[in-house]
C-alpha cells in the first residue's frame, strides 16, 4: 500500500522538532480526517532557509509527506520553497494511495503557510503567496491522481 520511500520517512521522519522563535511557522490541518501539520522555519538574510522543523498529529502519510517536504526546503531559497507542490511531495515519495494524497496538499500548504507568517512579520510580499486555508480538505486536491 505504502511505497518503501513514504515508510522510510514515516518510520524515521526527518527534521521533527520546533524551533525557538521562526522566521514563520504555519499551521494547517483537516478538520474531516484530524491531521494537523505545523513547520516553523528559519530564514536568513538572504531569503535562505537555514532550518525547517515540523511537527505533525495524524497518519503515518501525513508524517511522510511532512518529512519530505521539509527535507525538499532545506537550504533553498524562499522563492524554491513556494516551487514545491503537492505533486513534487507526491513524487519524490515514489507516490501516495488516493486516499492519502490529500496529506501531500497539507504538506504544501504547511510551507505557504509558514512562508505567509513570515512575510506578514517581515513586511514583504511572496510572488504566488496567497493567504493561507487553515483546514484544507479532500476535495481540493487534483483530480490528476
Amino acid at each position: 500500500m505504502y511505497t518503501e520511500k513514504v515508510m522510510d520517512h514515516f518510520e524515521h521522519p526527518r527534521n521533527v522538532g520546533e524551533i525557538d522563535n521562526p522566521s514563520g511557522m504555519g499551521t494547517v490541518g483537516n478538520a474531516k480526517c484530524g491531521d494537523i501539520m505545523r513547520i516553523y522555519l528559519d530564514i536568513d538574510e538572504n531569503q535562505i532557509i537555514r532550518d525547517v522543523k515540523f511537527k505533525t498529529f495524524g497518519c503515518g502519510a501525513a508524517v511522510a509527506t511532512s518529512s519530505m517536504a521539509t527535507e525538499m526546503v532545506k537550504g533553498k531559497t524562499v522563492q524554491e520553497a513556494m516551487a514545491v507542490t503537492n505533486m513534487a511531495v507526491c513524487e519524490a515519495l515514489d507516490g501516495l494511495p488516493p486516499v492519502k494524497v490529500h496529506c501531500s496538499l497539507l504538506a504544501e500548504e504547511a510551507i505557504h503557510a509558514a512562508l505567509w507568517d513570515y512575510a506578514k512579520k517581515n513586511g514583504l510580499e511572496i510572488e504566488g503567496l496567497k493567504k493561507p486555508k487553515s483546514d484544507i480538505g479532500e476535495e481540493e486536491v487534483e483530480e490528476e491522481y
